[in-house]
């Protein structure tokens, strides 16, 4: 069953008239996304140090902020998590998910590089992917001088984040200059094709719909032979073997979520290690919502255990 927490989320915003991203503008949409976060988000909670930055790709610079966790002094060369934020390719920014990045780090002990990658609809598919492994290369390159372990690095990401970190790890495996020894992905985006049950049985009614999907989509990816191409669609890459260490978290009203399973599966057949766990009264989404669902607070603590834990060696 819903959540009772979800439920009254839901219910909130279809009293308030709150309108689905899908009939916004992207401009609009992300003006929408960074003003409503406030209403169901934490209190950023403090931690040692931010720094913005930048990195470089073939597009140009690549937003970087970094987060060193609470406690740690200037002087620890600390592992680090480069995270990918989710909203379809389409919105969300390093503000967007500045919280999550804070509590992941404070609850790791790791430092955490928030990538803010081009989207959709100016830069188009596979522009945020080439940011994602141009701005992954960058900070291992920089770990030095950041205070950094780059022999302890890790990906993640929610939603469209964690698409883009499950294929930052492939392509890192078949370059064989990038070692990473984890990858975080938050009910992940796997199949542009939008097939699995998941997607009708929860395609209405829980957040994100099948109408939004569809939105981000057609915004990402402009021509539908690349829903088959792997950058784009991870589930479809024939070898999932050798690839990091992997939680992937998913929930149980997300049109996602089947397909968040599907990939668990296909890691764990291929020999890659991999933990999955659902939360079956969730919605999509709902993981920075700590303010507002309590479970969610539980999810970015079983997360950044995870990164602790596969960073910890």
């Amino acid at each position: 069953m819903l959540h009772p927490q979800a439920k009254l989320l839901l219910d909130l915003i279809e009293r308030n008239n709150i309108p689905p991203t899908h009939t916004l503008s992207p401009e609009d949409a992300r003006r929408w996304y960074r003003e409503r976060r406030a209403l169901s988000q934490p209190a950023p909670p403090a931690v040692a140090e931010t720094k913005d930055m930048q990195a470089e790709s073939k597009h140009g610079p690549v937003p970087l902020r970094l987060v060193r966790p609470a406690g740690s002094a200037a002087s620890d060369i600390l592992p680090v998590l480069v995270y990918f934020h989710g909203g379809g390719w389409v919105i969300g920014d390093l503000d967007t998910h500045d919280t999550l990045c804070r509590e992941l780090a404070n609850g790791s002990g790791c430092a955490v590089v928030a990538v803010d990658y081009r989207m959709g609809p100016e830069h188009r598919f596979p522009a945020a992917v080439d940011d994602c492994i141009a701005a992954t290369y960058w900070v291992q390159r920089q770990a030095a001088a950041l205070g950094l372990d780059a022999t302890r690095m890790a990906v993640g990401g929610d939603s469209a984040g964690g698409n883009l970190a499950a294929v930052v790890c492939i392509a890192a495996r078949d370059a064989g200059d990038l070692p990473l020894k984890f990858q975080l992905l938050i009910y992940p985006a796997t199949d542009m094709r939008r097939i699995a049950p998941s997607h009708t049985t929860n395609g209405q009614g829980y957040l994100l719909t099948s109408d939004t999907m569809t939105y981000f989509h057609d915004n990402y990816i402009d021509d539908p032979k690349h829903d088959l191409d792997w950058r784009a669609s991870p589930l479809l890459h024939p070898d999932l073997s050798r690839l990091p260490r992997a939680f992937v978290l998913t929930a149980g009203y997300d049109p996602l979520r089947d397909e968040g399973l599907q990939y668990s599966q296909r890691l764990s057949e291929s020999g890659t290690r991999c933990s999955h766990i659902c939360f079956e009264r969730q919605i999509h989404g709902f993981v920075p919502m700590g303010r507002v669902i309590d479970e969610a607070n539980t999810a970015v603590q079983l997360c950044a255990g995870q990164v602790k834990l596969a960073l910890s060696t």
